[in-house]
């Protein structure tokens, strides 16, 4: 938004980490930030200055000294009038700053709430004020990097050149209606077929990227699965490198979901050992399955782990559950009990060339499992964290409404079904807008801000 945004009351926050420290910051939005800052600090603040000044009560008494910071809006973060109260970060302090601040006319400020406004005033579009949730919770430097690109806009900006590209194909689509006699190719349908094919290229890559940038936000959530007593609480102990699961040679022995979190080249990957899939089993354990092929569901990866004696067996019994998966993996474990060396893996054989020989029990095999982990945590087998960025799964579920809306558009255009092609590019340009924020529903704001912490 512009400086004509309806003016807003003023918010106070402590913006710095709970717990004490050397630096504690109090900060203020809004309208009456300047005036509650300089009541506060006895003196005029001057935009953009360190002033060094004493916080005082309202009795006059010393709270602290510190340093005093204004910025005019729309220079700011938020966009509006900002004042930040450097004292020292002693927590009872920061409360009794926190406290005046509101006496003299602030609230406090929800979770996320400066950078909603920050969002609302046009200072972040709404995926780079996601990044900076990102940045702070970022578990390490290749993270940070990653949601530092995305403030910076880095997927942003590719995000609306190609909304860009679909509206002008839009327009130029909406435009030949009027002419609905002539044939489209009279119209440029030629040079307009290209655009959309180039733009459907752009919007898989980008699709790739930011799979990626939301693998390395969240993780690879990669679901164990496979029959009774295939290995899979033993493979889980295995990666783990602890003994996480319960194993023994009873069926059925694992009843509930299992998680455990492995860090490969700076990307998490969390297990979830599961229930054997078979039939029957008693109650408690068909609750463990049933549980199992909800998790399966949700999976980026299956690791299905086979018996490598009869791994067409074990198949048998996971294929329909691994379905809906669309990433997966075959283990064939216990390659410690062939009779024989295991041959190369054939066209015919159970999982083709995505699957690896290992022994869960004698560790035979695991750095090439672990090294197939790491190329899928990294989506394309390239270095996970080469300009990427950060991004969130419902980026990527606008994205993939986004890539069926423009074949379903490339489609109808090929048939000259021009009326339902306009409709089809709408559809895909509003859900890049969802990604920015230029098309938003107010109950998404509230969920995306609602996760930030007090203060950002």
């Amino acid at each position: 938004m512009t400086s004509a945004a309806p003016a807003r009351d003023t918010i106070a926050a402590i913006a710095t980490a709970p717990g004490a420290g050397g630096v504690g910051i109090v900060r203020l939005s809004g309208i009456q930030a300047r005036a509650i800052a300089q009541a506060m600090a006895g003196r005029t603040l001057q935009p953009r200055h360190a002033h060094y000044v004493r916080f005082r009560d309202a009795d006059g008494e010393t709270l602290d000294d510190g340093i005093a910071l204004y910025f005019a809006g729309p220079a700011s973060y938020t966009g509006e009038d900002v004042a930040e109260l450097q004292a020292h970060g002693g927590p009872a302090l920061l409360e009794e700053l926190l406290a005046r601040a509101c006496a003299l006319g602030a609230r406090r400020a929800r979770p996320g709430e400066f950078s909603e406004r920050a969002f609302l005033e046009g200072r972040l579009d709404l995926a780079q004020a996601e990044a900076v949730a990102d940045l702070i919770a970022a578990a390490d430097a290749r993270a940070a990097r990653a949601a530092r690109r995305a403030l910076d806009g880095e997927f942003s900006r590719r995000v609306e050149a190609l909304a860009g590209d679909l509206l002008a194909v839009r327009v130029h689509v909406e435009a030949a209606i009027d002419f609905a006699d002539e044939p489209i190719d009279t119209l440029g349908g030629g040079a307009l077929r290209e655009r959309l094919r180039g733009a459907a290229e752009s919007l898989e890559a980008l699709l790739v990227a930011a799979e990626r940038g939301r693998r390395l936000r969240d993780g690879l959530h990669a679901v164990i699965v496979g029959p009774p007593n295939a290995g899979k609480s033993s493979l889980l102990n295995a990666l783990a490198g602890s003994e996480r699961a319960i194993v023994t040679d009873i069926a059925g022995t694992t009843r509930d979901l299992l998680h455990e979190t492995i860090k490969l080249d700076g990307v998490e990957l969390t297990l979830v050992d599961t229930a054997g899939l078979r039939d029957g089993g008693d109650a408690i354990e068909r609750e463990g399955m049933r549980r199992a092929r909800g998790e399966l569901d949700r999976a980026d990866l299956a690791i299905v782990v086979l018996d490598a004696r009869d791994p067409h067996g074990g198949l048998a019994a996971v294929a329909d559950a691994i379905e809906p998966v669309p990433s997966r993996l075959f283990v064939y474990n216990k390659i410690d009990l062939l009779e024989s060396d295991y041959d190369s893996p054939g066209p015919a054989d159970v999982g083709g060339e995505n699957r690896v020989f290992v022994s869960a029990h004698s560790g035979a095999g695991l750095d090439a499992l672990h090294a197939r982990l790491r190329a899928l945590a990294q989506g394309d087998g390239s270095d996970a964290t080469e300009g990427a960025f950060t991004a969130r799964a419902r980026h990527v579920e606008a994205l993939r409404r986004a890539r069926d809306e423009l074949i379903e558009a490339r489609a109808q255009l090929d048939h000259e079904m021009l009326d339902l092609a306009a409709e089809s590019l709408r559809h895909a340009h509003d859900a890049l807008g969802e990604i920015t924020g230029r098309v938003r529903a107010d109950d998404l704001l509230g969920h995306i801000f609602s996760s930030f912490c007090i203060g950002k």
